[in-house]
């Protein structure tokens, strides 16, 4: 009894990392700011398929994935893993984190995506799977919107043929806004034989 009181006063005193107060959990977050995100846990409708989404971008998350995506926040990701195991997830084979240009990932230093995906395959036990490459994208000023899905089409390559192939996966993006680039990815992945092909995202904005 000693022992377990001790070892709880030797514990370090977590913040919030929202409203800062000295009640934060194991995902950063108090239980009230946990409370108070703005939660979806609904699927959504776009380019013709359904994404199944955690939260609605908008403040706190929005400005949370930004800071996690452009400025190397990276406490945030027990947060947004926690957010995203509050989902219900099919059956898959592998994971497959939506890639991004090498461009992106030298600013960045790395894929978002692919550490939100990296929790999720440990969750379920399977793998991630990365058969496409993500092209620099290119500029789309002037474009009109068939033009621009096009554009985006290209930017997604198959690597080099491999013999592992999987039947059902499931994507795992941070944002979805037009759906365009997990249709693009979603195309590809039909080539390699998907015949199951599921998306889960951490935010989507309000229509």
């Amino acid at each position: 009894m000693l022992m377990s009181k001790l070892s709880r006063l030797l514990q370090p005193v977590l913040s919030c990392s929202l409203c800062q107060s000295d009640r934060a959990t194991q995902s950063s977050v108090c239980q009230d700011c946990w409370q108070q995100l703005p939660w979806l846990k609904q699927h959504i409708h776009r380019q013709e398929m359904q994404i199944q989404v955690a939260a609605y971008y908008q403040y706190p998350l929005d400005r949370m994935i930004q800071q996690f995506k452009y400025e190397q926040q990276l406490h945030y990701l027990p947060l947004f893993n926690h957010m995203l195991s509050q989902l219900k997830f099919p059956k898959v084979q592998a994971i497959v984190p939506m890639p991004i240009s090498q461009q992106r990932l030298i600013e960045r230093g790395y894929n978002q995506a692919l550490l939100l995906a990296e929790h999720l395959a440990k969750r379920l036990n399977v793998p991630i799977w990365q058969p496409i490459l993500r092209q620099d994208q290119q500029h789309q000023k002037g474009l009109n919107r068939l033009e621009r899905l096009s554009n985006i089409e290209q930017q997604f390559v198959i690597q080099a043929p491999s013999k592992v192939r999987y039947r059902r996966v499931l994507i795992v993006d941070d944002v979805i806004t037009t759906g365009s680039s997990i249709q693009a990815l979603h195309s590809k992945l039909q080539q390699l034989g998907c015949q199951q092909i599921h998306a889960v995202c951490l935010a989507s904005p309000k229509n």
